[in-house]
């Protein structure tokens, strides 16, 4: 199984996935949007705040709570039994992510409690994937591009795939080359979002209707872009550390008609920025581009998907659903199969992609029972 929680904090989405025979098929999908007392803790530990140490350990039991009831709902829709289940690959929600600051190591954190997660669900849970590329010198995301390139990759055809959640992210697949490439282009649905809620009381704006209707301010959008992390060469990652409210405010703060400017305008400059960073991230890097792969919510927003194709013609702009993957599938997948690896006892990082000193094993291990060890696992597991 794989359960994914993203930067978005919209939900959860839940997938059991068969692996046998080297081959991928989807047995289920089932997902839940976050309650909104989950969704302000996750939003409020994302900066430094009273108590943290003690709201941040409720909300990872709250969390494994709730990928617990989505575990038991995914078994229950496919008639399976938790012993049928090889592990649970459970990301956990990001807060912070700092890699390679501070003391040079840096850090980054995701909220969860996969011992509670392993003891309600009666499976084995893999957890904590990023630490370990960040203990190597690495950015430790993005951690999905050795999947899509195991999933996705085209022989001779130069694809790129593009993941539109909270953040956005690019996997490089070039088949005249054995480097793989990755990395984070920069913000995504998470200032739409912000935005949206904000003006709308919506949570996002659907099928980018909203921003549709509104005209990019180039005053503001010049601004947006005057930003050091969308020049900066990869390896590197990013999150809601530094794409937030206050970043967006201070961006809007010299702006001589920011009162006067229509909320509708602004909503649409923010899709032209994360079009345009996502577009320039494949021109720069990947300029043999043929065919952009979408997955992840922004998939669905239509208005978002049309400037993509305006900034990229030479490139066709699909769906991952073109590849029967839907988009709000593919990051849980890739959880299920990054946990498969771990168990398997296989690396799942690329030092090209995050800039470790080497391929690790990704993730720790909370078996289902003292009965069951990981040994057994990987030895049973397909």
């Amino acid at each position: 199984m794989g359960l994914m929680s993203g930067t978005s904090l919209d939900g959860v989405d839940a997938v059991l996935v068969d692996f046998s025979d080297n081959t991928l098929q989807v047995l289920g999908h089932c997902g839940c949007p976050f309650p909104t007392v989950l969704r302000e803790a996750f939003l409020t530990l994302n900066t430094a705040g009273d108590n943290e140490l003690h709201r941040a350990a409720l909300a990872g039991n709250a969390l494994a709570r709730l990928y617990a009831d989505q575990v038991q709902r995914l078994l229950q829709q496919c008639g399976v039994t938790p012993d049928a289940v090889h592990a649970i690959g459970a990301h956990g929600q990001t807060v912070r992510h700092r890699p390679q600051e501070f003391d040079g190591i840096g850090y980054t954190l995701q909220i969860n409690q996969p011992a509670l997660l392993a003891e309600l669900s009666g499976i084995t849970v893999v957890a904590d994937f990023r630490s370990r590329d960040v203990a190597a010198g690495g950015q430790g995301a993005p951690l999905v591009p050795p999947f899509h390139r195991a999933f996705f990759a085209q022989l001779n055809r130069a694809v790129t795939v593009l993941n539109l959640g909270g953040i956005a992210n690019v996997t490089l697949l070039n088949p005249q080359s054995d480097t793989l490439q990755g990395f984070d282009c920069g913000p995504a649905n998470t200032l739409m979002d912000i935005w949206c809620q904000r003006h709308t009381g919506q949570p996002f704006d659907a099928e980018g209707a909203w921003a549709a209707q509104g005209t990019v301010h180039s005053g503001l959008l010049e601004r947006l872009l005057d930003e050091p992390y969308f020049t900066q060469p990869p390896p590197k990652s990013t999150g809601r550390d530094r794409f937030h409210a206050d970043w967006l405010a201070h961006k809007m703060a010299g702006l001589d008609d920011a009162e006067n400017l229509p909320p509708q305008d602004v909503q649409a400059t923010l899709c032209e920025l994360t079009a345009i960073t996502s577009a320039r991230s494949v021109l720069c890097y990947q300029p043999q581009c043929t065919t952009l792969i979408v997955c992840g919510g922004g998939a669905y927003n239509r208005h978002l998907m049309q400037r993509l194709q305006a900034w990229l013609p030479l490139c066709e702009v699909v769906s991952s659903a073109a590849f029967n993957l839907p988009p709000t599938q593919v990051e849980a997948v890739a959880f299920a199969w990054l946990a498969r690896q771990t168990m398997n006892g296989l690396t799942a990082s690329h030092p090209s992609v995050t800039g470790s000193r080497g391929s690790r094993i990704l993730g720790s291990i909370y078996p289902s029972s003292p009965a069951s060890s990981p040994h057994q696992w990987m030895r049973q597991s397909v």
